[in-house]
């Protein structure tokens, strides 16, 4: 047997790591965002992501807002600035083209369920596709792979 020595700070420490394992894929809340400043796309999905070509201060808001929206709502499982920790796939890895796309709009509109269990919830229930392309241009910037 192990016996630890641990002050009272150690211990509460020690709790907060094991309960992060132990809730990282409980019940997320997606969070609402402000999509006002993104250019508008309406109700219809774009099949490819319709924010890959724009630039300058447009650009800056779209990758400010899909920062942000990434944060919020993706980071707890996918991992913190876009790195997975393994408990979720690395969406970094996602090539910037249609077929990434397809797979990117195909698991936000249906998200993921194994064995019952909800893994990912339907992310177009909770964000509009500005908030999500916007995520998906976020990651983009942030790809390892150029």
């Amino acid at each position: 047997m192990i016996k630890l020595n641990l002050g009272r700070s150690h211990l509460i420490a020690l709790l907060s790591i094991c309960s992060f394992g132990i809730s990282a894929h409980g019940p997320v809340t997606p969070q609402a965002i402000n999509t006002s400043t993104l250019p508008t796309l309406g109700e219809e999905w774009e099949d490819t992501n319709p924010y890959r070509a724009k630039e300058g201060e447009v650009m800056t808001e779209i990758l400010r807002v899909g920062a942000s929206a990434y944060n919020q709502n993706c980071a707890r499982c996918h991992g913190l600035g876009g790195i997975s920790g393994g408990i979720a796939p690395d969406l970094r890895q996602l090539p910037a083209d249609y077929d990434g796309d397809e797979w990117f709009i195909y698991r936000v509109q249906n998200g993921a369920v194994r064995n019952g269990a909800v893994y990912m919830p339907k992310m177009t229930e909770h964000l509009n596709q500005e908030a999500l392309w916007s995520i998906r241009t976020w990651l983009e910037s942030v790809s390892d792979e150029e």
